[in-house]
């Protein structure tokens, strides 16, 4: 039971990673219906610049991340103008193509400026390890876990109970008789940019912290992941992509730690499989017919 106990913290601490990206993910998806898989590389971009921040600037672990996240909403936004804007009225297809150029573009930038190789990320956070019983917790990922909920209930409340929320709710539901009610939507959009992006420049320092490694490709395997968590809850519903965050990261921890780690990626993406197969809509969605 204590072993059990011990890989569903891991477990949670893993998942908190997973949602915060899987947000981004969902929030544009529900705006704009486009899956940006240049996301992922959103989130390495915010682990660079937390690393730069700490290493070379000197700061601690809170502005290094609050700066991480105002650097990575900047880039969302520019990517969001100059990449996804001209496409809106596009087919899809093109919009998914040049998400995946985007999300190249930035991997190979990151390349080009800083290095293929791995570098290791600072130490921002002493470790701590607290012990009950034959379980423990250390303040890592005591940090993860408090810092995703604390922005997960922000993100409640901004969608919930301001204005520009309220926008959002309106542009998801029907963008023309939203913009028929005088709610300008390429704000609105932008302001899905800068949220998601944001979220996941948070992720990319805490995943620094937690693993003490970065790389140019750090994006690619977590971003798909994150992409299954938000299918997995619903994919353009926010409640719905932090439950399948966590639960992505619950069963990968746990077939990692019953025999399973050279298999934890291929557990996931059959369950993507399955859910594509039979609940496409994901735990929280609801099936509705697409006219074609």
């Amino acid at each position: 039971m204590e072993s059990f106990i011990q890989q569903m913290i891991n477990g949670v601490s893993l998942g908190s990673i997973y949602a915060l990206i899987a947000l981004g993910y969902t929030m544009v998806y529900g705006i704009i219906k486009l899956i940006n898989f240049a996301h992922g590389e959103i989130y390495m971009v915010g682990a660079y610049v937390g690393y730069g921040l700490i290493r070379n600037v000197g700061l601690g672990l809170i502005p290094a991340l609050v700066l991480s996240m105002l650097f990575c909403a900047i880039l969302g936004v520019v990517i969001e103008k100059i990449a996804y804007k001209p496409l809106r009225g596009a087919t899809r297809i093109a919009t998914l193509i040049t998400a995946i150029g985007v999300s190249y573009l930035l991997q190979n930038l990151m390349i080009y400026f800083m290095g293929a190789e791995s570098r290791a990320f600072p130490t921002a956070l002493e470790n701590k390890v607290f012990r009950f019983g034959g379980v423990s917790i250390n303040n890592q990922q005591i940090m993860i876990i408090l810092t995703t909920i604390f922005l997960m209930v922000a993100l409640q409340v901004i969608i919930k109970y301001t204005k520009m929320g309220k926008a959002m709710r309106a542009v998801s539901t029907d963008m023309d008789a939203a913009q028929l009610m005088g709610i300008n939507v390429d704000n609105v959009i932008s302001f899905t940019f800068i949220l998601g992006s944001a979220l996941a420049g948070a992720a990319g320092v805490l995943v620094g912290i937690y693993y003490n490694s970065i790389n140019p490709l750090m994006g690619v395997t977590p971003g798909l992941k994150a992409f299954v968590a938000a299918v997995f809850g619903g994919i353009g519903i926010v409640p719905g992509a932090m439950v399948g965050g966590y639960l992505i990261g619950l069963i990968e921890t746990i077939v990692s730690a019953y025999g399973g780690s050279m298999y934890k990626d291929a557990v996931v993406y059959l369950i993507l499989i399955i859910i594509l197969i039979v609940k496409p809509s994901g735990i929280f969605g609801k099936n509705t017919k697409e006219k074609v």
